[in-house]
């Protein structure tokens, strides 16, 4: 079998050495793919948002599955492109993809079926917006309504920080189209968990829960990333939460999904707080997440190619996934500056005698020269395994010790709360 993934990130890294075990790809492609993708599959110098490109790759090389990471594809309709002319496309089609392009539609929809999640209020209007900061407590929450690569959030703490944030976006357009409109929501205070599951249109299957780290700086301060780290489990999601989440919002998404007419095959993430109030949802992405596919996959003992075959196909219920007991810890070396200013093309050391402390995905690398440069925010993600957090924990740390790049930046608190 001839199969294409979509990205250049450690999610696409991980999803490719994953793919990569299955005995039955004769052939591994990845558009645009990165160095360290680079050892696994044929890279194919193509963006991951042209569509277009990746249509006609997949028509001339017969490609029998194609595997999308990132979210700007499914967005854009890639899926929905891919079938119109015949190819097997692993992910949601475009009207599915708007619980992540656009908030306002996730929120309006979980409003609707009941599904819960913070109070919010959405606006395409400066001044009225400025105008009923009032109506809520602080520290509130100011979101772009469509894709701005996981940054597009701001948790404003005084309501000085909320109208700087609320000109930031639809003043400044800081994040493009995405903050013609925006959403101002309640803080919900809690503990947060990631629960990521397969959909194959009728049926889901939650995977082991994740957590991941979004600020940039030890003791969770600092302004939100993409992802510093994450870990699974979840540190803090027993059965009881978990039977919870899986009856009151995993399976009532799915028959809220079904009765709006959409048929959603992919990967749904739920981004959840643990609030006093019981588990709500904080966002929905429609792909894998990014770092928690970089400790999911590690977990996982099954083939993938096989799960997701069954979601296309929509016979999930025939697939046989099997999770190890290990727990998993992931930290991100990043660039100085991220997730703002950050300079590129700086030689990475020491990836050799880290690699054989813990398994490490590319996220922002070239090759320039035979030398491995950052070319990214996200640079590296070391992943471990280990009987228990510490253990793993102490595996990627290691690792993170014998790398070294200018300005290297990453947290040293990932997996102990």
């Amino acid at each position: 079998m001839k199969v294409l993934v979509i990205g250049s990130g450690a999610r696409e890294h991980a999803i490719v050495w994953k793919l990569s075990q299955s005995p039955k790809i004769s052939k591994l492609f990845c558009a645009p793919g990165n160095a360290g993708i680079a050892d696994l599959a044929e890279c194919v110098d193509i963006k991951a948002e042209d569509i277009d490109g990746m249509l006609r790759f997949a028509l001339e090389n017969k490609i029998d599955l194609t595997v999308v990471g990132p979210e700007i594809a499914l967005v854009k309709g890639v899926v929905d492109l891919f079938e119109q002319n015949g190819l097997r496309i692993f992910g949601p089609n475009k009207k599915a993809a708007q619980l992540e392009g656009s908030k306002i539609f996730a929120k309006d929809f979980m409003k609707k079926y009941k599904i819960p999640t913070a109070r919010y209020k959405t606006y395409n209007n400066f001044e009225k917006a400025i105008a009923e900061l009032k109506d809520f407590d602080l520290p509130m929450v100011i979101k772009a309504d469509g894709l701005a690569a996981g940054k597009g959030v701001i948790i404003a703490q005084t309501r000085q920080e909320a109208v700087e944030a609320i000109f930031d976006i639809m003043g400044d357009m800081k994040f493009g189209e995405a903050g013609k409109t925006i959403v101002v929501e309640e803080f919900l205070q809690g503990k947060e968990v990631s629960v990521l599951a397969f959909v194959d249109g009728n049926m889901s299957i939650p995977m082991v829960s994740a957590q991941d780290y979004k600020r940039a700086q030890d003791g969770d301060k600092g302004l939100n990333t993409g992802g510093m780290g994450a870990v699974s489990p979840a540190l803090h999601y027993s059965l009881e939460v978990e039977k919870l989440v899986n009856k009151n919002i995993i399976y009532n998404t799915i028959q809220a999904l079904k009765a709006e007419g959409i048929s959603y095959k992919g990967v749904l993430y739920f981004g959840l707080m643990l609030t006093k109030d019981g588990p709500k949802v904080l966002e929905f992405n429609v792909r894998f997440g990014d770092p928690e596919t970089e400790v999911l996959l590690t977990r996982l003992q099954s083939d993938l190619l096989n799960i997701i075959c069954s979601v296309v196909d929509g016979e999930l219920n025939q697939a046989d996934i099997k999770w190890s007991q290990e727990k998993a810890v992931c930290v991100v070396m990043a660039s100085g500056g991220y997730p703002e200013q950050y300079e590129i093309g700086c030689e990475i050391m020491g990836i050799e005698t880290a690699e054989a402390e813990a398994k490490i995905f590319h996220a922002g690398t070239k090759l320039i020269d035979n030398k491995l440069v950052t070319a990214g925010g996200r640079v590296l993600v070391i992943s471990a395994l280990g009987s228990d957090y510490e253990a793993a924990r102490a595996k990627a740390y290691t690792a993170a010790e014998k790398l070294s790049f200018q300005d290297m930046h990453y947290r040293k608190d990932i997996g102990i709360n």
